[in-house]
């Protein structure tokens, strides 16, 4: 599990936490973002390529079995990213999630 503060100026949002996906389980990973959403009320998953399934599936499962009625998705971001070493380019999610 790795888990990122990050430091912004609003003061709503300095308290976000960012789980990166990575490939391992999807109710190992479910559970260690349950686990995280229990002391903070936002989490963002952040994935890229192969693993967006994941991240999809992730907040799916944490939302709508996890925390059925006290969880939401808040915001999708999509974005890519092109490789200066062989142009390839690579697809991005965030995915905020929000207890209620």
């Amino acid at each position: 599990m790795e888990l990122q503060e990050i430091n912004r100026s609003n003061d709503d949002k300095k308290d976000d936490n960012i789980y990166f996906i990575k490939n391992e389980s999807v109710m190992m990973s479910s559970v260690d973002v349950l686990t995280e959403l229990s002391s903070s009320k936002r989490i963002i998953l952040k994935a890229n390529g192969d693993l967006i399934p994941n991240a999809v599936a992730i907040a799916n499962i944490v939302t709508e079995n996890m925390l059925k009625g006290n969880s939401s998705i808040h915001e999708i971001k999509l974005d890519s990213t092109i490789s200066e070493e062989n142009g390839q380019m690579t697809s991005n999610i965030e995915i905020t999630l929000l207890k209620n």
